[in-house]
C-alpha cells in the first residue's frame, strides 16, 4: 500500500507530464554552416558632388529616421567611400555635413532588414545662383518664365519670331 505522501508525488508527476505534453515545443531552426545566430545589417556607400566627383573627407553620419537621432559619424575615404556596419534593422537616411554641422545633403529613406547590406549615395544638390539663367536660352531659364507668366495671369508664352500653330 502508498502512503499518503507517495501517492501525491506521483500524481503531482503525471499532471506535469501531461501539462508538458500539451505544450508546443519550440524547435531551434538549423542554421547554414558559417551563419552567425545574431545578425546585423550594414549600409556602405559614396559621397559625390553634384558632378558626380568623389567627395572625399567629409563627415557622415547615419540617422535612425524613427527616432531622430544620429547613431554613428564618420569621414569618408579620399574616395569618398563610408561604411556604418552592425546597424540594427530599421529606418535610416546618410547625411553629408558641411563643416559647421549643417547638413549639405541626404540619402532617401533607406528600410534596412535583418541581415541586409544597403548601399547608398549620397550626392550634393545643384547650387543655382540667384537669377542665374532668367535671361539664358536654356531650360531652367524657360521654366522660371513659365512660373512667373503663370503667376502673373498670362495663359500662354511664345519666343517672339515663331509661329502661334504648327501649320503656319
Amino acid at each position: 500500500m502508498m502512503t499518503r505522501s507517495a501517492l501525491l508525488t506521483v500524481l503531482v508527476l503525471a499532471v506535469g507530464a501531461a501539462q508538458a505534453a500539451a505544450q508546443p515545443k519550440f524547435v531551434v531552426p538549423k542554421l547554414l554552416p558559417g551563419t552567425h545566430s545574431s545578425v546585423l545589417s550594414s549600409i556602405q556607400g559614396n559621397a559625390l558632388t553634384s558632378s558626380n566627383a568623389q567627395l572625399g573627407n567629409v563627415t557622415v553620419r547615419l540617422r535612425d529616421v524613427r527616432f531622430g537621432r544620429i547613431l554613428e559619424t564618420q569621414v569618408t575615404d579620399k574616395t569618398g567611400a563610408f561604411s556604418f556596419k552592425s546597424v540594427d534593422p530599421g529606418s535610416y537616411i546618410v547625411e553629408v555635413v558641411g563643416t559647421d554641422r549643417t547638413v549639405m545633403a541626404a540619402t532617401q529613406v533607406m528600410n534596412v532588414n535583418a541581415g541586409q547590406a544597403m548601399s547608398a549615395v549620397v550626392k550634393l544638390p545643384f547650387r543655382i545662383p540667384p537669377f542665374g539663367g532668367i535671361l539664358g536660352n536654356s531650360t531652367p531659364s524657360a521654366a522660371s518664365v513659365t512660373t512667373q507668366a503663370a503667376a502673373s495671369g498670362v495663359l500662354g508664352v511664345t519666343a517672339a519670331g515663331e509661329p502661334i500653330s504648327p501649320g503656319k
